[in-house]
């Protein structure tokens, strides 16, 4: 399993996310709260992407422990953004450990991420991935199940898919074809947030002009409310609905 958070709100340092709460990602990189029986630590790669104004993303990927690395903390502390997704990650074993197996994954506007693990891997999704063109095959960031998912996104979404339909039946897909599967899919291009909620906990805190998604709550602010399981959630900074994923 992985932790993984998306904001939309007021500019904020990334060092107000990822590091100054009492449950902090960092912190949940070797102390989470809810691995629901998917590892102990997350320790086997980081990353956090931002937006810097209103173009494209900027990331920063590592195949090492955020806290092992003091480049994250010194960026974090004078970077500001409105738009922020973030991940530590938690490898499957026989998976990739390499900067390019870490969230968050990226496409022109578009950032994603994946909490979970495809039952099966890689044989019960061979028919899904034999559909992707191949140089999508050819270019995945790294052989894991998070990166063959992103392509999956990324495929609907190239198709015409508007982005909540492109996570909601990509994890519908997926579970079809490897049940058992965690799919907690996170996506935004920087204006708004899709996240499902298949297998793993995520949590919401909307405050006025603001939201928050992530794994679990960074803090004991009562805002923080639980998406029941089996749900998609869409969110501007402006508000947030949920309704159930679909089922094959």
């Amino acid at each position: 399993m992985c932790r993984h958070l998306a904001y939309l709100g007021p500019p904020v340092t990334l060092a107000e996310l990822l590091f100054e709460p009492a449950y902090s990602l960092v912190r949940q990189s070797w102390a989470p709260r809810d691995m629901r029986g998917g590892g102990t630590i997350n320790a086997d790669g980081f990353g956090v992407g931002w937006y810097p104004g209103d173009g494209e993303p900027v990331r920063y990927r590592r195949a090492q422990p955020i806290w092992s690395d003091p480049t994250i903390a010194e960026l974090a502390a004078v970077t500001r953004s409105g738009a922020v997704l973030a991940a530590v990650r938690s490898a499957t074993v026989g998976m990739a450990v390499q900067d390019g197996a870490a969230a968050p994954f990226a496409q022109d506007r578009w950032l994603f991420s994946h909490n979970g693990v495809i039952r099966g891997w890689p044989d019960a999704v061979v028919p899904l991935a034999a559909a992707l063109p191949v140089r999508d095959l050819l270019t995945l960031d790294a052989a894991t199940d998070s990166a063959l998912l992103w392509a999956l996104v990324r495929h609907r979404l190239r198709a015409g898919d508007d982005p909540a339909r492109a996570v909601a039946e990509t994890v519908a897909d997926v579970a079809a074809a490897a049940p058992g599967s965690r799919l907690n899919l996170l996506l935004t291009d920087g204006r708004s947030v899709v996240a499902s909620v298949a297998g793993h906990a995520l949590s919401v805190r909307a405050a006025r002009g603001s939201v928050l998604l992530a794994s679990e709550p960074h803090d004991d602010d009562p805002g923080w409310r639980p998406v029941p399981e089996g749900q998609l959630v869409t969110a501007t900074a402006d508000g947030v609905r949920v309704r159930p994923l679909p089922v094959r």
